[in-house]
């Protein structure tokens, strides 16, 4: 560690476990040095005294991203498309995220792995990507084009577990693909999670034993909880291992179903699954030729069916407060905590810590609105 010191001191510091009251994070160059009394900090460092009401907390971690600023990923698998994606989530208060690459063809997964990869450890905020298929059930395509669904073949498996700077998360539906294909995808290192499935809950539960870890938008695009066949939502809530994403909006899952899911045994992540007009200037956009259009903050196609959302991190834990009654502290640890220890980056992300990367947000205690974010110690 080494750099310049400073401090950003706040009546509330929650460090991604318990709540330091009147303290300051003492950060050296990228990463925290200290957490300290506020009083104690450094005379001769630069100290940043935030707002009275405000909160300082981990940056957020956003595991599926679709889009931002105008830019859809699948659109632009480029470097320049995630700086831009990035940058646009980054006033909500993500520090760092996965561009996420909805199902399409070959060329355009290997052009966006090697974007993704090209910026791992250069740009501190761009983690690794997650590939949302193509390997879908065709029953559960959701927004996805339903040419573009496909089984997995021997290219991709040599794309998918050949060495990769950074995380890689791949969607898949459990039942569309062999057992071998998830046990190899894992013992590359590569996160696995269920979604746009039709998966039965014995199958779900044969993926976890190969692997498979995480649930892609709970209740979303997968086969429902019945009484004779509970499915995937079961095989997750009924774990300790597992972890679900959930988009809080108050429009994709009800809010009593996600008050259920999280009296699950499991780890709740919150993501966003974000499209282009989120941070963004236009009300609409272009996925596989069809116009999408944002109406009452929700994405639609022109039949009303929801097409991704128009949501961002400091909304979802906002929602998370006052939809699901859940204390600030467990919906922080939903975008921070949880997401950095599904990756396996739990010991350098998600908390304030000494020796963590300095990736933070402050926030408005009474609106929870977002007042600054750093990555990486810089103010962005």
């Amino acid at each position: 560690m080494s750099g310049k010191i400073h401090a950003v001191a706040a009546r509330r510091v929650f460090d991604g476990a318990v709540v330091h009251n009147d303290s300051a994070i003492l950060v050296e160059g990228r990463d925290i040095a200290a957490i300290v009394p506020r009083g104690q900090a450094p005379k001769s460092i630069p100290v940043l005294d935030l707002p009275e009401n405000a909160w300082l907390a981990p940056g957020f971690i956003d595991i599926q991203v679709n889009g931002g600023g105008d830019v859809l990923f699948n659109d632009a698998p480029t470097p320049n498309a995630i700086r831009a994606i990035a940058a646009a989530h980054r006033k909500f208060g993500t520090t760092s995220l996965l561009p996420t690459l909805i199902s399409d063809r070959s060329e355009k997964m290997a052009a966006a792995l090697q974007a993704a990869e090209s910026l791992v450890g250069i740009e501190p905020g761009i983690l690794g990507i997650h590939l949302e298929g193509p390997f879908l059930s065709p029953q559960k395509p959701g927004v996805h084009d339903p040419r573009m669904l496909r089984k997995p073949t021997a290219g991709d498996l040599a794309l998918l577990t050949a060495p990769h700077k950074g995380a890689i998360l791949v969607t898949l539906a459990a039942e569309e693909v062999p057992l071998e294909f998830i046990s190899a995808l894992a013992a590359a290192g590569v996160r696995i999670s269920l979604g746009h499935s039709m998966a039965s809950y014995a199958q779900t539960k044969q993926a976890m034993a190969a692997g498979l870890t995480c649930f892609t938008h709970l209740f979303n695009a997968m086969r429902p909880l019945e009484s004779r066949e509970p499915g995937p939502i079961a095989a997750a809530l009924e774990s300790d291992q597992a972890w679900y994403g959930l988009i809080v909006d108050g429009v994709h899952v009800a809010p009593a179903a996600l008050r259920l899911a999280l009296r699950g045994r499991g780890s709740p992540i919150l993501v966003t699954d974000a499209m282009p007009p989120v941070g963004g200037a236009q009300s609409s956009f272009k996925l596989q030729g069809e116009t999408i259009f944002v109406s009452e903050k929700r994405c639609v196609r022109n039949d009303g069916r929801l097409a991704g959302a128009y949501l961002d991190m400091a909304s979802a834990v906002r929602n998370c407060v006052k939809l699901l009654d859940v204390p600030l502290t467990d919906a922080l640890r939903f975008a921070s905590a949880h997401p950095a220890d599904m990756l396996g980056l739990g010991d350098t992300l998600g908390k304030l810590a000494p020796g963590f990367r300095a990736d933070m947000v402050a926030l408005d205690g009474a609106t929870l609105d977002v007042l600054e974010t750093w990555v990486a110690g810089a103010s962005r």
